[in-house]
């Protein structure tokens, strides 16, 4: 499994590497994109990815029109992430729950592979799967991450957790294709006579075989560097492939480390309001 999976990294590398000129001389004409967040705790340098435009643009346009200043960071919670952004929190009163809160629009997802929840990721709020499918991102509510550090085998556990489902559900899809029913028939006899091992074998066979297929499902496949930031900088791995994430801190980082450690009450609002000013600068 581990030679088949390389020869698809591989792959996919030499994919890239083809597109590499052309990429590169997009990417110079696009200037980078920088925003500093500023609290009483001190300010936040954030980098814009050109690789999210919807999301970078949206994100300066309501900076320089002034949406966010006086806003809250109005959901905190220690070791996970700061959110604001929601233009509700504005003068809000300290009883009022917030969150629910935006400009009146949403915007599609840009999830980028390469682009993760490391500590500092600025990444965009959205609504649950069950009411938004298409992961759209709120049109202002954003979130920094803090996180933790994990283990590799942690990390590990948790990739294998999140495609198992998927695997699984793509694998009794195939056994329903009527050309591959002799297998399902096989794979009943040896459940029903209890060849557990054998079943076993025979699962993992397929699946093996399915493997290049199933790289075009939406698993989650960690990279070194992920698995390298995710055990020594930290972050919220869990939410990789699930969020558009569109940017970073590379200064001040030790603001959401400030920040996440206030106290918050129900609802995960901090009890003083930590209040936003945010400017675009140009570098």
């Amino acid at each position: 499994m581990k030679s088949i999976r390389l020869i698809i990294i591989v792959g996919i590398i030499s994919m890239l590497s083809c597109n590499a000129n052309f990429a590169t001389k997009k990417e110079k004409k696009e200037k980078t994109k920088f925003v500093v967040i500023e609290t009483a705790y001190g300010e936040m340098k954030v980098m814009l990815y050109n690789e999210t435009p919807l999301h970078r643009d949206n994100f300066i346009k309501l900076a320089k029109e002034g949406f966010y200043d006086s806003l809250l960071f109005h959901r905190v919670i220690k070791e996970f992430m700061i959110q604001g952004g929601d233009p509700e929190s504005k003068g809000a009163e300290p009883v009022k729950r917030l969150g629910s809160g935006g400009p009146g629009y949403k915007i599609d997802a840009e999830i980028v592979s390469g682009l993760y929840h490391k500590k500092g990721a600025l990444a965009a709020a959205r609504m649950g799967d069950n009411v938004n499918p298409k992961k759209q991102s709120s049109g202002s509510q954003f979130y920094i991450v803090q996180g933790k550090t994990y283990t590799k085998e942690q990390i590990e556990m948790m990739e294998e957790k999140r495609n198992a489902p998927i695997k699984q559900k793509y694998f009794y899809n195939y056994l329903k294709n009527p050309e591959n029913l002799a297998l399902k028939t096989m794979l009943d006899s040896l459940n029903q006579n209890r060849a557990f091992e054998a079943l076993n074998n025979e699962i993992q066979s397929v699946l093996t075989s399915l493997e290049p297929e199933m790289q075009n499902l939406n698993l989650l496949n960690y990279s070194d560097e992920q698995k390298e930031a995710y055990c020594t900088i930290g972050g919220t791995p869990h939410l990789d492939n699930e969020y558009t994430v569109f940017g970073e801190i590379i200064e001040g980082l030790n603001v959401v480390d400030s920040i996440a450690l206030v106290k918050t009450a129900r609802g995960d609002r901090p009890l003083e309001d930590i209040i936003i000013k945010m400017k675009v600068v140009r570098k």
